[in-house]
This record gives C-alpha cells, sequence and structure tokens, in this order.
C-alpha cells in the first residue's frame, strides 16, 4: 500500500528560516545550548577570524556553515562549545586603503600624519564592515559569540602569539631559514597569497622570453651517455623571468620526459652545434620540413635551419650532468651548475628543461635544497646578503659589493 503525504504548496524556506531565527534569539538557545553542559569536557572553537574590512560574500557562508556543522556535533556528544568568534587585522590592504583614502604615501607616515594618527585611521578602517558581517552572522544562523571577539591588533593576542614564539624557541622547534616570496618594493614587504589575490594584484602585460643554451662539460659522465660528440652539446632551458638568469645554479628536467639529443647549427652564428630539449616540444623550434634538408648543405645566414636527431634518453638518466656556467660572473659558494630531477617540469610549454635559480623561485629553491645546490648570493657594502638583484629589480652595481666577484 502506497502511503500518501500532504503536498504543502506554501512551502517558504526563507520564512521557516526567519521563525526559527526569531525563537532561537527569544529563547537564547545558543547560549542555553552552552550553559546547560557547564562541566562537561569542552571542546574549543576559535573562529578562523574573518577581515572586518571587507565585505562577507557567499563562500563566507560556505565556510562558516561547515564549521558550524562541526560545533553543533560536538554539542549533540555533550561537549561545552563556546565557539569564540575573531577578527583578523592584516595590515597591508588595510594600510594601502587608508594611505589612498587619505592622498598619501609610505614615506609621509611621521611626517604629514603621525604613527599614531594613521594607526588610528587603520584601525577604524580595518572594523568598517562589522556591522555587516554580524547580521550575515545572525541571518544565516551562525552560532557563535560575538560579544568578546578576539582583534589580531590588540595587544593580548600579540603578546600570546610571543609567548608561544617564545615556547617554541624553549623547545627548539625553531631555525633560521630562508623561504621565497613575492616581495612588494612599495609596501618595502613579503606578500602573503591573500594580499596576491587582491584586486588589481596582477594584469595580463606583454614580456621578453629567453631560449638560453647551457653548455654540457665533457667528463665520465656525458660521455657514457651520448659518447662524444664532434660539436660543443649544450641543453635548451627556456624562461619567462631573463633577469634570474645571472643567478643560475641548477638545470631541472623530468625523469620522465624524453628527450633528443639534435645535431644542427645556431641561427646566429652559423656554428655546428648539438642541442638536448624535450622531444614533444621539438616542433616548436625545429620544423618537420627541416629535418630533410642535408647538414652540408646549410650556409651560415640561411633561415632555414637543418637538423638531425641522433638519439633520445629519458630525462632520469641525466640527473648529475655537469654544465658551465651561464654567465662567467658571480660564483656560488657551493655544489652547483647541475641536472636534477623535478616533479614540476612539463611539456606543456618551453624546451622540458626549467632554468633554476633557488633565490628567485620557490620550486627552485626547493629542489636545489633537496639536492644540496647553493644559491646564487653576494654580500653588499653594508656585508648583508642579496640576490644579485636589490628589492627594486634592479641589478647591484660592482661598486656597492663586498664580496662575491671573482
Amino acid at each position: 500500500m502506497s502511503k500518501k503525504f500532504p503536498e504543502n504548496k506554501k512551502f517558504d524556506l526563507s520564512k521557516i528560516n526567519k521563525e526559527i531565527n526569531v525563537f532561537w534569539k527569544e529563547n537564547e538557545i545558543f547560549e542555553k545550548s552552552v550553559e546547560s553542559r557547564k562541566g562537561n569536557p569542552t571542546f574549543v572553537f576559535n573562529e578562523g577570524p574573518p577581515s572586518a574590512n571587507g565585505k562577507p560574500g557567499i563562500h563566507h557562508v560556505m565556510a562558516r556553515t561547515i564549521k558550524d556543522l562541526f560545533c553543533r556535533y560536538k554539542t549533540q556528544q555533550g561537549f561545552q562549545v563556546k565557539r569564540k568568534a575573531g577578527w583578523d587585522t592584516h595590515g597591508l590592504p588595510v594600510e594601502l586603503a587608508v594611505e589612498n583614502a587619505k592622498g598619501i604615501t609610505k614615506e609621509d607616515i611621521g611626517t604629514k600624519i603621525s604613527i599614531e594618527e594613521f594607526n588610528a585611521a587603520c584601525r577604524k578602517d580595518v572594523m568598517k564592515f562589522t556591522n555587516m558581517w554580524e547580521e550575515l552572522t545572525e541571518s544565516m544562523g551562525y552560532w557563535i559569540n560575538m560579544d568578546d571577539p578576539y582583534i589580531t591588533y590588540d595587544n593580548k593576542y600579540i603578546e600570546t602569539v610571543w609567548y608561544l614564539l617564545k615556547e617554541l624557541h624553549k623547545k627548539e622547534l625553531l631555525y633560521k631559514g630562508y623561504s621565497i616570496q613575492p616581495y612588494s618594493p612599495a609596501a618595502g614587504s613579503g606578500l602573503s597569497t591573500h594580499e596576491l589575490n587582491q584586486p588589481g594584484c596582477y594584469r595580463d602585460v606583454k614580456d621578453t622570453t629567453v631560449v638560453a643554451q647551457f653548455k654540457v662539460i665533457n667528463n665520465d659522465k656525458s660521455v657514457s651517455l651520448f659518447n662524444a660528440t664532434d660539436t660543443d652539446l649544450y641543453i635548451l632551458a627556456w624562461t619567462t623571468t631573463p633577469w634570474t638568469l645571472p643567478s643560475n645554479t641548477a638545470l631541472t628536467v623530468g625523469a620522465n620526459i624524453e628527450y633528443a639529443l639534435i645535431r644542427t647549427f645556431n641561427p646566429y652564428t652559423g656554428i655546428p652545434i648539438t642541442v638536448m630539449i624535450a622531444k614533444e616540444l621539438m616542433g616548436r623550434y625545429f620544423p618537420e620540413k627541416y629535418a630533410e634538408m642535408p647538414l652540408e648543405d646549410y650556409v651560415p645566414g640561411n633561415k632555414h635551419v637543418p637538423f638531425k636527431i641522433l638519439t633520445t634518453v629519458m630525462g632520469g638518466v641525466l640527473e648529475g650532468l655537469s654544465y658551465e656556467q651561464l654567465i662567467d660572473w658571480v660564483k656560488p659558494e657551493g655544489k652547483s651548475f647541475k641536472v636534477l630531477l623535478g616533479d614540476f617540469v612539463t611539456t606543456e610549454e618551453g624546451t622540458g628543461v626549467v632554468h633554476t635559480s633557488p633565490t628567485f623561485g620557490a620550486d627552485d629553491y626547493r629542489v636545489a635544497l633537496a639536492n644540496d645546490i647553493a644559491s646564487l648570493i653576494v654580500i653588499d657594502k653594508d656585508g648583508n646578503e642579496q640576490p644579485l638583484v636589490d628589492r627594486k629589480g634592479r641589478f647591484f652595481r660592482i661598486k656597492d659589493l663586498m664580496r662575491g666577484l671573482l
């Protein structure tokens, strides 16, 4: 026998939501869910704080719904879940907004406007959408105590962070190291991933790319792989950041990528050479129609450059190959100019070989660190270690350096 259910033609979720919210508020249901479990084991929940200087969006509703599910589940298990709200008052976007609103720059702080006035303006700006967040919190039925939030600019919070750092230091869990970070010359600081996602941070530009030739050193390793070629052997590496080439200390290939050794000619000098490139990407640099042209018929200066594939190898066997420094200038202190294997190398573009500069790329630094490859740095006239370019993207002048040059 089939069971019939009454049809509710006036089912209004929005109305039901409002009615339940009113019931919860009038009867202090959230407060009672906490107080009634006083003395029970606690489940600590301090919300990962939103930023009140930005308007809430649908993604905040989704994230808070997930948070709420966990807290309600632990409450149903009998835990006391007090649920403390918080506000993230991260600095840089707020500082930039205040500078823009007041028509000042970072250099004007302390002259045109006092530090105290600037800080006060930032504290006000960072909380400007608080009411909108509180309205969202209530309308979506999110249970959290917003009467006593923690605020990241508050001294109590800051001193708590310092205390935790002290405890980590006492346990010898802190160490001095390096990381690769985007840097803002205007702000004078590194940038977080959140800051990089702010509107206006990126724009499409046309830029110069380079395919560089790295000369392989003739030694037992290279001879055992390729025998002796009748020309110099070069590894071709493509880069979208040519200004990092002077800082190159390694090349990275893919272990499972097939590489071709190609006998051809340097298109600029006409000198015979042998080059290495991912076989899958050959067509971008060596049109198939030139493969039929006899090498001996080539005349230097001719734009139609013939080529011939000598052999192919898998990237895994290339590990450890040595090559000459691209620009014979500053020498790194340590192991360098080796071919490495990396899981980030692809054949989607370029040559299938990644020019690796540990001072400028996160992947580069990671693979170099794993293989004990040195970073190329210099010592400035103040005795500080620096990359080859300053924090405004300019190369250091020789007279501004103490050490690092031969």
